[in-house]
């Protein structure tokens, strides 16, 4: 029978420097090697995702087995030495204290035997535990000789701290010193589940240490395919610093990485240095190899160079330059490849942006009726035509053959009735043209400038809104029309609730559309000065009803929403009045309750109409979840409409039939699509069908079907699918854990390993991933991604080819691989973007949440 354990508690030594008397060992043993600066926070680059992605150190997500010889992360337990008639898993890892509180606390220590002579020395033996806050030492023997100020730990020394767990033969340390080693430590650090061993670390005052043939992997220590390695790290937490002397990084016994001599940050704070390269192969450029550097200029400002070599094309760079005061913010980014191999000119694309403000910044708008000023530039351009589509990702652009620019000023100001705001813009574009006529694009109007007020307000149960503009139109084609145009909307309106609720709500309302136009040559009827106004007056009624039902062995919450929308505009001529910005609405469910079948101020139509529909939804009662949307709308037309964007009047008394529905009514399968028929034809104009099956994590399929008559008719197809049964387990695992902490209410474990792992967990998983459009009219696949993932469980790899279409017979393909080490870094193009983009459902077999940032590197 063991002895009865003895509990001693000592206050806080007097004298002893810091927190936690020196006794936060752990913190510093967290620098230890290059996991020390990923365990400090965001630093490794400190840019926060403003730098390269290729680099970002990521934690780990999903639930692999724990490696071999570590224990799980989430089981801290596991790893400490059992105490007698206790439960292993007790810990005194309880919760965190805010920075410098530690000292103030208490030291507790426990043992089988406490002995000692007093002001000579003190001996607590037999699974003795010497605790403060979050730290919990563990070891066969603690002693302590104040004399030498001299603390000692021997046999299966155990620190854990915050997750952090650190083991070793044996550790002495001057408290007062700070100076000491520990010996033969291994370490594993919470945060990016991975961790290593080193020879010796040596305590070299309060804020230096340094650590011997050190190491770092995620990988199990028996079968460690990726391993970083240095003869010496030497860390300097006041100045911020770690030094590795002889870093290698091997992957499966090769050596990927090297440096004679590198250094690396320990906190959030950024450091200037160089990040992993990024590697990306293309149909276009062939071989593209970048290495980009990090300059930590100072606090409010940075950059970002990077040199680069095409195999195809030659060399080139890029370089940012992002900087931030209280007020503004904003970045320049600029490349250039001088004398382009293939196209036989230099090449080149600048981006600008800037925005800010004058006096306090603020999310919309203050409530306390003070103004405020706001500012924004920003601007786009490229050397060449071709240009987005040699290097699609160097348009950083939705439209990547029309780059604006724009400068623009907003004051606004608020009162408890409205907000107005006074505003001035000047907008120009470069349109990027193929050679191929039938491709070529319509450029927008300049606006050099557009200067306007506007104001939206509510008050003794009226709405209304407002708005003036004037505007300078201009346009790189010479042959089209130009002038000055003044405009005026206006809209009032009066919500009425007839049953003093909102289940019923009638909104008369009364707009107006005035513009007057001075033109710089005169139109065809030898007219240079034009005028228009047209009154709209509508009525919008809609209710919301809801009961309870009961279907398909479900309770739900249904509702019944009908609305019909009134609309009268008088016919007034336009077509001898300029179109510098209107355009046709899409028909769809939004545009159909539109009182303008334009957008735009140039074109009104005429209507006298009545548009009705209505919209039935099923709620789940309990957490208000829409499980089913059905719905059709309709338009009638009293008279024909006669300003139309085909020309011809629109003559039928009854517009196309609109239908909707949407549904997960079957679990794990969604549901959705949109029909427009048309009676007169009595044929589908236009339809988009999608369904999606997602029984869980890493696993979705989905399709969908678009049909536009005369124009698009398209399939298309996205997946995320396990291949073997290592994938399978790891996926359906997954879907456990997060079913668990649902039903609990907690939030789901971000950890990598799960409680007891399971026989094949994450490693060797194999997945496949793609999204293919095929057009039916044109008999093509116009744009495909393909790929594969495989997760070994302490690394993943990815390859995935892209083809994206850029014109009838022109297409860029481009090839992304990725090494990603598990709690290290990304190394390779990253493909995680061009997934989330295409395949709905896509999850990264590594939650990016845990993720620490790139690694600088200073040789």
């Amino acid at each position: 029978m063991r002895a009865a354990r003895s509990a001693l508690t000592l206050p806080r030594p007097a004298g002893l420097p810091g927190p936690a008397a020196r006794l936060s060992l752990p913190y510093l043993l967290a620098g230890l090697m290059l996991a020390g600066s990923a365990e400090a926070g965001q630093g490794a680059s400190g840019k926060r995702g403003a730098a390269s992605q290729a680099g970002k150190v990521t934690g780990g997500s999903g639930l692999c087995p724990a490696p071999a010889g570590w224990g799980a992360g989430a089981e801290l337990g596991a790893l400490l030495p059992a105490e007698p008639g206790q439960s292993a898993s007790r810990n005194r890892l309880e919760g965190r204290l805010a920075a410098g509180r530690e000292a103030e606390l208490p030291v507790s220590v426990e043992a089988e035997r406490l002995s000692g002579t007093p002001g000579v020395d003190s001996l607590a033996e037999g699974h003795a535990v010497l605790s403060r806050g979050p730290v919990t030492l563990r070891a066969d023997r603690i002693g302590y000789k104040p004399p030498e100020d001299l603390a000692e730990a021997e046999g299966e020394v155990v620190i854990t701290r915050d997750g952090n767990v650190f083991r070793g033969k044996s550790l002495s340390l001057r408290l007062g010193r700070y100076e000491g080693e520990f010996v033969e430590p291994s370490y594993f650090f919470a945060r990016t589940q991975a961790g290593g061993s080193a020879a010796r670390f040596e305590f070299l005052g309060e804020n230096r240490g340094r650590a011997t043939d050190a190491s770092y992997s995620s990988c199990p220590p028996s079968a460690q395919d990726w391993v970083l390695r240095s003869d010496r790290v030497t860390l300097d937490f006041a100045a911020n610093e770690g030094v590795a002397e002889g870093a290698v990084l091997r992957f499966l016994g090769v050596p990927i990485l090297a440096a004679p001599k590198l250094s690396f940050p320990l906190t959030e704070a950024r450091k200037s240095g160089w990040l992993p390269p990024n590697i990306n192969l293309d149909n276009k450029s062939g071989l593209d190899v970048a290495v980009p550097y990090y300059w930590n200029i100072a606090p409010d400002r940075d950059a970002t160079i990077t040199p680069r070599v095409y195999s195809r094309r030659g060399a080139g760079a890029t370089g940012e330059y992002r900087y931030l005061s209280a007020s503004d913010r904003g970045s320049l980014e600029a490349t250039a490849l001088p004398d382009d191999r293939v196209a036989g000119r230099d090449r080149w694309a600048l981006n600008l942006r800037h925005e800010g403000g004058l006096g306090a910044r603020a999310p919309v708008y203050r409530q306390d009726g003070s103004a405020l000023l706001d500012y924004r530039f920003s601007m786009q351009r490229v050397s060449d035509d071709d240009y987005w589509k040699d290097f699609p990702r160097g348009v950083p652009s939705l439209t990547p053959r029309l780059l604006p620019t724009n400068l623009q000023a907003e004051h606004r100001r608020a009162a408890d009735w409205g907000l107005t705001t006074a505003y001035a813009r000047v907008q120009r574009y470069q349109v990027l043209q193929d050679a191929d006529l039938t491709a070529r694009i319509l450029a927008p109007y300049r606006r050099e400038p557009q200067i306007g007020l506007r104001q939206i307000g509510a008050a003794r149960g009226f709405e209304w809104r407002w708005e003036t503009e004037a505007n300078r139109f201009s346009h790189e084609d010479r042959s089209l029309v130009a002038g000055n145009r003044v405009h005026l909307l206006g809209s009032i309106a009066r919500p009425i609730r007839p049953l003093g609720a909102s289940g019923w709500t009638v909104t008369p309302r009364l707009s107006l559309n005035s513009a007057s136009y001075d033109l710089d040559e005169p139109l065809a009827n030898g007219r240079k000065r034009l005028s228009r106004t047209l009154p709209t007056v509508s009525l919008d009624s809609a209710w919301v009803f809801e009961r309870e039902a009961s279907y398909f062995g479900r309770r739900f919450t249904q509702t019944l929403e009908p609305r019909l929308l009134y609309v009268h505009t008088p016919f007034r001529r336009q077509d001898q009045l300029p179109n510098f910005d209107s355009a046709a609405n899409d028909f769809n469910i939004t545009s159909i309750f539109a009182e303008n079948a334009f957008s735009g101020i140039d074109r009104v139509s005429d209507a006298n109409q009545l548009t009705a529909g209505v919209t039935s939804r099923f709620l789940d009662p309990s957490t208000g979840a829409e499980v089913l949307r059905l719905g059709v709308v309709q338009r009638v037309l009293f008279d024909d409409q006669r300003v139309t964007p085909d020309g011809p009047p629109i003559t039928q008394r009854l517009s196309d039939l609109l239908l909707l529905g949407s549904t997960n009514l079957i679990p794990r399968w969604w549901l959705d699509g949109n029909l427009q028929y048309s009676p007169q034809t009595d044929r589908i104009q236009r339809q988009v069908l999608g369904v999606r099956y997602s029984p869980g994590p890493l696993r979705t399929i989905n399709a969908a079907y678009r049909f536009t008559r005369e124009a698009t008719d398209q399939l298309e197809v996205g997946w995320q699918w396990p291949l073997n049964a290592h994938g399978r387990e790891h996926a359906q695992t997954l879907l456990d854990r997060e079913q668990d902490a649902a039903a609990r209410g907690d939030p789901v474990s971000l950890s990598r390993f799960g409680a007891g792992g399971s026989a094949l967990g994450c490693a060797g998983a194999w997945y496949t991933v793609g999204n293919l459009k095929y057009s039916r009219r044109d008999d093509r696949v116009t744009d495909a991604i393909v790929g594969f993932e495989y997760d070994s469980g302490c690394w993943i790899a990815r390859i995935v080819a892209e083809r994206l279409s850029t014109g009838r017979s022109e297409a860029t393909t481009r090839l992304l691989l990725q090494l990603e080490l598990v709690g290290l870094s990304r190394l390779g193009s990253n493909p995680l973007g061009v997934l989330r983009d295409n395949i709905p459902g896509y999850r990264p077999l590594r939650d990016e949440g845990a993720a620490i940032g790139s690694l600088p590197l200073t040789q």
